[in-house]
């Protein structure tokens, strides 16, 4: 049995026509997406976003130069990723995950463009902040049922054990900047996003000052306990060095003019302490120096590949973007509703 096989060709002019033939359709419902996607996209608060570059310096490489060249070959720079530290660089975005880095940014002192806001970016976030408009009724709902919340005192959160409420900011805080370590450049960028603009900068430049902080005390914390421990020896020989001079120069003048054996024999004792008690202190000041100056060398440097600047224009959300596709998606739909229909 022989199935015939119809080829159906579109009439590309046939097409136009119904659908010209339904313009009023198009002219009732393009006003009507665009006025109402207008004042949803209204609804979301604008948010402004900065950047930062950061290229810390990093600890001695120890990787092998044939794994490294190997490596380079595929973009990845291995002697800047390997280092002699616990912490590498690849687990600095995980700060963000740790309360007590967070909540350290609750006192940074914030102030908004216009100047109308200047508090703590703990109280910006939770009172000043503008929320989809849609949702405040729900809040509002929310807000009836919730149970009064134990009031902390400014400065005495506990990190690791916080209330529902700063917890929340907490979240907030995480959402809003983000920490990522470029693998192939070696380089830190630190992304911010805040509702105001100014504040948008001046929380980039807080947790950049964080970040360098944090490196800088763990990359310095051996060699400030080595330098604490020689500061202690060394405090306690000159006092030992000191306290034996005196009662050498005090019994000395006591038997200057005994011509006695024993007086001598005792000066003599007393001297070869003093002696000792001083190339001890001697030694353990020197090694005190040297505990010193290990710490300025273990002081790593910074270089600002890009600081962050007060943005001019908002980064999202999109309005033009989005009222273009949704008048895009109004103008297929109707398409799609005129051809069915005839």
């Amino acid at each position: 049995m022989d199935v015939k096989k119809e080829l159906k060709i579109i009439d590309v002019n046939d097409i136009i026509k119904k659908l010209w033939a339904g313009k009023m359709l198009y002219v009732k419902s393009l006003p009507i997406a665009f006025v109402v996607s207008y004042i949803f996209i209204l609804g979301f608060p604008r948010y402004y976003s900065t950047d930062i570059k950061l290229a810390p310096e990093l600890g001695e490489s120890s990787m092998n130069s044939t794994l490294g060249s190997l490596a380079s070959s595929f973009g990845f720079d291995l002697d800047n990723l390997q280092t002699n530290d616990a912490i590498t660089p690849l687990l600095y975005p995980d700060l963000m995950e740790d309360n007590g880095f967070v909540t350290s940014l609750f006192n940074v002192q914030v102030k908004s463009q216009d100047g109308s806001i200047k508090t703590t970016y703990h109280d910006y976030l939770a009172k000043y902040q503008k929320p989809v408009i849609w949702t405040i009724p729900l809040s509002w709902v929310g807000s009836l049922f919730k149970g009064e919340e134990q009031k902390v005192a400014a400065g005495t959160v506990d990190p690791y054990y916080l209330s529902k409420k700063e917890d929340g900011i907490a979240a907030v805080i995480r959402d809003n900047i983000k920490i990522i370590f470029d693998k192939k450049t070696a380089v830190i960028g630190i992304s911010i996003k805040d509702q105001d603009a100014l504040i948008c900068r001046t929380i980039g430049d807080s947790i950049k000052e964080r970040l360098q902080n944090f490196i800088t005390n763990y990359r310095t914390s051996k060699a400030r306990i080595d330098y604490e421990y020689y500061q202690k020896l060394t405090k306690e020989a000159k006092e030992n060095y000191d306290k034996a001079r005196q009662q050498y120069g005090r019994t000395a003048d006591t038997y200057t003019r005994a011509a006695m054996k024993s007086t001598q024999l005792k000066l003599s004792s007393m001297e070869s302490d003093l002696q000792l008690k001083y190339t001890t202190y001697t030694t353990l000041n020197t090694q005190l120096e040297a505990a010193k100056a290990k710490v300025q060398e273990r002081i790593p440097a910074f270089t600002v590949v890009k600081g962050a600047s007060v943005p001019i224009k908002p980064s999202k959300p999109k309005r033009m973007i989005f009222v273009a596709f949704a008048l895009l998606l109004t103008f297929a739909c109707t398409s799609i509703y005129i051809l069915n229909k005839k």
